[in-house]
């Protein structure tokens, strides 16, 4: 039977008003209670810790109140894990599967230039420089959700089955030079090992999408994140008389140039995405001298293990040829440490979770962000047990997420709703997997 159209049209509208409770019921009775019960809580944490940014390694002030937090809510608690990770176990009261969680805590090397009230004005060194320290990539947003999910999973400890390992990870930027961190050196330090996950799962804010939205695919999700230095030696001379030495400014320029057709000339990209960025040029320190260095530093993002090691070698060859043409020397160190892997979600894990994370966001809400250039060391994670990192929407409905300050920018802004959806999704991805999983 066909409905007049004026009928169709309120129905519609019915549905579209419903669906947000729609999805809401679908959600585990305790998800929803603890999200609606933690939301303050979570704002709060997130607003302390931004206001109190630390780098990589140097985390002690975050570490302290997430430990804090943990021994309180009665967990078993392990801290100084790679320098200042924590690391606490929750034992439920019925047999089960074991899972891990994990947030990381560092902040960037940014001076903030957002106008929130709670904005960063910390200082610290980096790479021998005074820096403003920010919250830049959203993991005070990432350590909050989770200390929000412990508090959740560990008030139904009795009635959980299984165990859950909550892992605050430092460094996940990279720790500083000279330094071990991030999830390598956690794992080095063995958390897997006497408490082995059957699955691990991760989140990320992110600007690219809006408020209420999921990102998830299963397969490669983040880039292969390679770091590069290249040192390009002259002779210095007086600025007004550049035939009286070698300059490796010009030099440097010219390498930046035609280092670009490494990807748009010598890569197929119609293949997979590469790119190669410079993020630091330095050298001189006055305007009339020619000085007689200038390093560069920069990143290679790559999907394809051989298109990688093709760009490690077009690199390092042209900047050799490049500073030969112009009577300079060089030091190419391609890669100059060792980069983090592709992060790849399981593919089965991730099909199996996507009705979980449905039931947090709304029917509709979760969407594949296709392949991220981004990268992310939960990758050494995933390559010991089955993975499942999503994104979670960090842009304000109704604003442009394409045109909104990205990640890593100094006016990258998390709308705190995004808070409510990570918990509401981390923690029912948990209890549906813990609830149907058999113990191993």
């Amino acid at each position: 039977m066909r409905l007049p159209s004026r009928l169709c049209s309120c129905l519609l509208g019915a549905t579209l008003l419903l669906s947000p409770l729609l999805a809401q019921a679908q959600q585990r009775r305790e998800v929803v209670a603890a999200a609606n019960t933690l939301k303050p809580q979570l704002i709060t944490w997130r607003r302390d810790f931004h206001q109190h940014p630390e780098l990589g390694n140097r985390e002690t002030r975050t570490a302290a109140i997430v430990a804090a937090h943990l021994r309180k809510l009665g967990l078993e608690v392990k801290t100084g894990i790679a320098t200042t990770g924590v690391v606490a176990l929750l034992k439920g009261g019925r047999p089960g599967p074991r899972i891990a969680l994990r947030a990381d805590m560092d902040a960037l090397p940014v001076t903030e230039k957002t106008d929130v009230p709670f904005a960063s004005k910390v200082t610290s060194t980096y790479r021998g420089e005074t820096v403003g320290v920010m919250h830049a990539c959203g993991h005070d947003a990432h350590t909050s959700i989770l200390m929000g999910v412990a508090e959740a999973l560990a008030s139904m400890k009795a009635q959980l089955p299984g165990e859950v390992l909550f892992v605050f990870q430092p460094a996940e930027e990279g720790p500083p030079e000279g330094e071990k961190g991030g999830a390598r050196e956690m794992l080095a330090q063995g958390i897997f090992k006497d408490v082995k996950p059957q699955a691990v799962f991760g989140l990320h804010v992110v600007s690219t999408l809006n408020t209420g939205t999921i990102g998830v695919r299963g397969g490669p999700l983040m880039a292969a994140a390679d770091s590069f230095s290249i040192v390009l030696q002259g002779r210095q001379t007086h600025g007004s008389r550049p035939w009286g030495g070698i300059d490796p400014i010009v030099t440097a320029a010219d390498f930046i140039g035609t280092s670009q057709t490494i990807v748009s000339r010598r890569q197929n990209i119609a293949k997979l995405p590469v790119v190669v960025s410079f993020g630091a040029i330095k050298g001189g320190i006055r305007y009339n001298i020619i000085p007689d260095k200038v390093e560069l530093i920069g990143t290679i993002r790559t999907f394809d293990e051989g298109m990688r090691l093709s760009v490690f070698s077009e690199l390092k060859s042209m900047a050799e040829h490049v500073a030969a043409a112009n009577g300079a020397s060089v030091v190419a160190n391609v890669p100059d440490r060792e980069g983090y892997p592709v992060t790849v979600n399981d593919p089965a894990l991730t099909t199996r979770m996507l009705p979980s994370l449905e039931k947090a966001a709304g029917t509709g809400n979760v969407v594949d962000p296709g392949l991220a250039m981004g990268a992310e060391d939960f990758s050494y994670y995933a390559q010991q047990v089955p993975g499942m990192f999503f994104f979670v929407g960090a842009t304000p409905a109704g604003q442009d997420a394409a045109s909104a300050p990205s990640n890593h920018s100094d006016k990258f802004y998390v709308d705190e709703s995004a808070l409510d959806l990570g918990l509401r999704a981390l923690l029912q991805v948990s209890l549906d997997y813990l609830n149907d999983t058999p113990s191993k």
